[in-house]
């Protein structure tokens, strides 16, 4: 028996449907367009098919965009001077930073040079800490997706044994405190854990966000296990592949979500909701 498919293209249609509503009251309510600036530095190709499928959906739910682009590269304080600017235009509501930035750019500093109330990502340290405290004020975006995803096909987090493949602020760090904060009891590992495969096995919920394509096989996984594959790697051949084999997961998993068409979609979705939230606190709506 094949696993369910947890289908985030479905979600997240959901979602942009309840931004795109509340955008709509928004203007009506104030006149004003949530904004969302969105900085891209370098010519990294993945980037940019990032930041144009953002901004398509930012147009289907009616966010405008502000495009900062530097396809040849930005000295650092220059980098820190722009992030410093749309901190200060208070017509742009949401601060997009498309990541990685190209080498030589330290993320932290840049991450941080992003006022908190701006940071739709969710990733600057007061966000975080927010998170961390269990008072989450804006939560990112890739964790929040997946806790859509969760929701929506109603699976039951209290008690499970969840164990988080990945440490990134990005992803691994933040979804961790959100399951433990639904109850779950929580394992964080990374791809240098000691016998990987026995903390895996014991996962009701496992969730892969470790940059490696096809990193978790079928014999590692728990039969009847919920697996979440935050994973995007794209091989020699052109194919999309997650962090997990996805053939023989999705043989002993009870629900999966695929690649590509699971998390990705959500990403974008709740950095849509993201923007409204902020453009509402900045407004005092």
């Amino acid at each position: 028996m094949l696993a369910q498919i947890l289908d985030g293209k479905l979600v997240s249609a959901s979602v942009l449907g309840r931004v795109k509503e509340g955008v709509q009251a928004l203007k009506a309510k104030t006149g004003v367009t949530p904004t969302l600036g969105v900085v891209l530095v370098g010519d990294f190709a993945p980037s940019k098919i990032y930041v144009r499928n953002k901004k398509a959906s930012a147009d289907l739910v009616g966010i405008a965009t502000r495009d900062f682009l530097y396809p040849d590269g930005l000295p650092e304080p220059e980098l820190l001077k722009r992030l410093g600017e749309l901190n200060e235009d208070r017509s742009i509501h949401g601060v997009l930073l498309q990541l990685p930035l190209p080498p030589g750019l330290s993320e932290g500093r840049a991450i941080e040079a992003i006022a908190p109330e701006k940071d739709v990502d969710g990733l600057t340290a007061t966000n975080l800490g927010h998170l961390l405290a269990g008072e989450p004020r804006v939560t990112p975006c890739t964790p929040a997706g997946v806790m859509e995803i969760l929701d929506h096909y109603g699976i039951d987090l209290k008690s499970a044994e969840a164990v988080v493949v990945g440490r990134s602020r990005l992803v691994g760090k933040p979804l961790g405190h959100l399951l433990l904060a639904r109850h779950a009891t929580v394992t964080f590992c990374h791809t240098r854990t000691r016998d990987l495969a026995s903390h895996t096995r014991r996962a009701d919920l496992l969730a892969v966000a470790a940059g490696r394509a096809r990193v978790i096989t079928g014999d590692m996984v728990k039969e009847g296990a919920v697996v979440i594959d935050v994973g995007m790697n794209r091989l020699d051949t052109g194919k999309l592949v997650g962090d997990v084999e996805f053939e023989s997961v999705s043989r002993r998993a009870r629900a999966i979500t695929p690649v590509p068409g699971g998390v990705g979609p959500m990403t974008v979705a709740m950095l849509m909701q993201n923007t409204l939230l902020a453009a509402k606190s900045q407004l005092g709506v």
